[in-house]
């Protein structure tokens, strides 16, 4: 059959990953984290998704993502110099939504593609092998099939969703006679024994107008509430916006639960296949995942920063910025970070998820963000802080610049270490140099931005009665912030 559709990479990158704090927050997210080599989960991902061009043709990649990752998101494409435009999701709805947004977005501008649905946070060593299952994917998907890459296991897990195959479909693939989500321990090991089930990895292949049409039969009020959304959306340079009242009422559920398990046995609307994936995969859902991913000493130890060993086996160390020991520990699991640090066991790193929740229900910001916030011009880090003080380190990127501002309860002392700021205060404008201060007193308009060629880094010294991040008005804003 000719190739009459090109490949639309498609990467969900709207998730949390909880079970990795302290380094993954709410607003850090782990796809945006470098735990497996140079590039980031999100780049890792891109790059497959450009692989997929040894396939077929394929468009430029689209990222869905949440609105408070949308800046960083884009910031890593750019580094690896990867053209992409990005969906920025109002709330969470889940991966149902989320690729139904996309597959909307391009029935808008009249384009049926397959759509390759790829989760941003997850790892895959053998690219071969991953395009080699791709392309038999994509072979199903263009004659109308709904096709899910499924990996043989290799143990009995709870924490990953099974499916069942069924009947041989040609090229090596399979139909899917039912989906299950994570089981029990007993059942998961039914499962392997049996050897007709395999971990559904959420790598979805499917025609754009296939999806649409499943969904418009199965979850009415959900593909109501996308195709709306996008209808009446706003785009924003790279970022498009859909409108975030009508996507609210898209329930929430996955691609699982919304169409697959529906679907599977049962061809009335389109048929499901199972293509084996044989590439390393792995969802690095947990710490003892990303543990199991990466090289290890000759006592099965895994580091990372600045950590020493002595007597400890099969443990994780993760050092962000301290210097990490372990002594005569086993199975111990331990990540620093500038403000928060763990220490579990591997054989419980499940419940860091439920030790999160703990953290949010106490309002405690360790939960959502990390010391250092990244932001569209560059980031802020938070050195001190006391009664009515608060010092920051503020690093501003070449070309870039803060909102037009001013705060109702605080007061600011700008020092400039690197570089050269240029000023708004009130009326007037003016530079400041290294090694030179100026103030912003309570309730005055200002703006500082970076007129150079490299880094501005400037010392913040706040002072005042309140010196919380919702102290701010906004007059003007370069990145379309409220």
């Amino acid at each position: 059959m000719p190739f009459a559709f090109p490949l639309a990479p498609i990467i969900l990158a709207g998730g949390a990953g909880t079970r990795l704090w302290p380094l993954s927050r709410e607003q850090y997210p782990k796809q945006l984290i470098d735990l497996l080599g140079d590039d980031t989960l999100l780049q890792a991902t891109v790059r497959r998704a450009q692989a997929l061009t040894a396939i077929r043709a394929a468009t430029d990649p689209i990222v869905v993502c949440g609105a408070d990752q949308r800046f960083a998101t884009a910031a890593q494409m750019r580094e690896c110099g990867i053209d992409a435009s990005f969906i920025v999701e109002p709330m969470r709805r889940n991966t149902a939504p989320a690729l139904t947004l996309a597959a909307a977005m391009l029935a808008a501008q009249s384009e049926d593609a397959i759509l390759v649905a790829m989760p941003a946070d997850h790892a895959i060593v053998d690219l071969h092998a991953f395009a080699r299952s791709l392309a038999i994917a994509t072979n199903h998907a263009q004659r109308g099939a709904v096709v899910a890459l499924g990996v043989p296991p290799a143990r009995p897990d709870t924490a990953f969703g099974y499916m069942r195959v069924g009947a041989s479909v040609g090229d090596g693939a399979f139909a899917i006679d039912r989906f299950v989500e994570k089981p029990t321990a007993e059942f998961a090991l039914e499962y392997v024994e049996s050897g007709a089930y395999w971990w559904n990895c959420g790598i979805f292949v499917v025609l754009a107008t296939v999806w649409l049409d499943m969904l418009q039969a199965l979850q009415p009020r959900m593909y109501d509430a996308c195709m709306a959304a996008v209808e009446s959306g706003t785009r924003e340079g790279v970022f498009f916006h859909p409108d975030g009242e009508r996507f609210a009422k898209a329930p929430s559920d996955s691609i699982d639960f919304a169409v697959m398990e529906h679907l599977a046995g049962d061809e009335a609307l389109a048929p499901t296949v199972a293509v084996p994936l044989d590439a390393g995969w792995s969802d690095l859902g947990s710490w003892d995942a990303v543990w199991e991913a990466l090289d290890k000493d000759a006592d099965g130890n895994v580091s990372k920063g600045r950590v020493f060993f002595e007597g400890a086996k099969s443990s994780f160390a993760h050092a962000q910025g301290r210097l990490v020991a372990c002594v005569g520990v086993t199975n111990v699991v331990v990540v620093e970070t500038d403000d928060a640090v763990l220490v579990a066991d591997r054989a419980h790193v499940q419940d860091v998820k439920a030790l999160v929740e703990r953290i949010k229900a106490q309002a405690a910001p360790e939960a959502d963000h990390h010391r250092k916030v990244q932001r569209p011009w560059g980031y802020y880090d938070s050195l001190d802080h006391g009664e009515r003080f608060q010092v920051k380190r503020i690093v501003i990127d070449p070309g870039c610049r803060l909102s037009l501002q001013r705060h109702h309860h605080r007061a600011e002392h700008w020092i400039v270490v690197r570089g050269t700021a240029l000023v708004t205060r009130a009326t007037e404008q003016f530079l400041v140099s290294e090694n030179e201060s100026t103030f912003i007193p309570v309730g005055v308009i200002h703006r500082v931005e970076n007129p150079g060629k490299f880094q501005l880094e400037i010392i913040e010294v706040q002072s005042g009665a309140y010196l919380g991040e919702d102290d701010i008005v906004r007059f003007d804003d370069s990145y379309g912030r409220a």
